[in-house]
């Protein structure tokens, strides 16, 4: 099984997380922010990943810190339990309707880190939640995951519906990039022989 765990500590934040890639998509979340917890619980489902993560952070400030650094280290998570990527599909996208809301994803796991978030999210807040995190979050995540992400609006008015659109569309598209394909399980998807 692709495993990992990181435990991540900061002045800002200490976070433990781990994954199991090739789970069964259940989940023990406590951030310490509610929105945040909701989002990463559909993410593990939609994306049947086996998913923990318990972290400290400085949310009297904000919930800046412990968004990113979330990301970060789900990011590295996925990039540790990947290992030489032999075998995985590589690439994966999801058009997923939320309601009104329609999201793009797109994701190849490349080795090279580039996030394109294009979801006009046309509040500041959800609750208490700053909308601009989920940004942060994405940055985070794919730059520690060396991968190239695309997120899109395609439509949409309501926030939460854009937002959670956004994570389960980003969790298939993961769960299809990282899936073996059996016929090609000793092979490096890739020319240059590496990723």
């Amino acid at each position: 099984m692709r495993q990992a765990e990181i435990n991540r500590k900061t002045k800002e934040t200490d976070i433990y997380l781990s994954l199991n890639v090739d789970g069964k998509g259940t989940s023990s979340i406590d951030t310490g922010c509610g929105f945040l917890d909701h989002m990463l619980t559909l993410f593990a489902k939609h994306g049947r990943f086996d998913l923990t993560v318990k972290c400290q952070g400085d949310t009297y400030v904000d919930d800046h810190h412990t968004v990113e650094d979330i990301g970060i280290a789900l990011g590295q998570a996925f990039l540790e339990a990947l290992g030489d990527k032999k075998g995985i599909t590589r690439y994966g996208s999801t058009i997923l309707p939320m309601d009104e809301s329609l999201i793009l994803t797109a994701i190849d796991f490349s080795g090279r880190c580039y996030l394109a978030c294009d979801l006009e999210i046309p509040t500041e807040k959800i609750g208490t939640f700053d909308t601009e995190l989920v940004q942060e979050f994405w940055y985070g995540f794919a730059r520690n995951a060396e991968c190239t992400l695309h997120i899109k609006k395609i439509s949409g008015s309501n926030s939460h519906h854009i937002v959670e659109g956004a994570f389960k569309s980003a969790a298939r598209t993961i769960r299809a990039a990282v899936k073996i394909e059996e016929e090609f399980a000793d092979e490096i998807p890739s020319t240059k022989g590496v990723l």
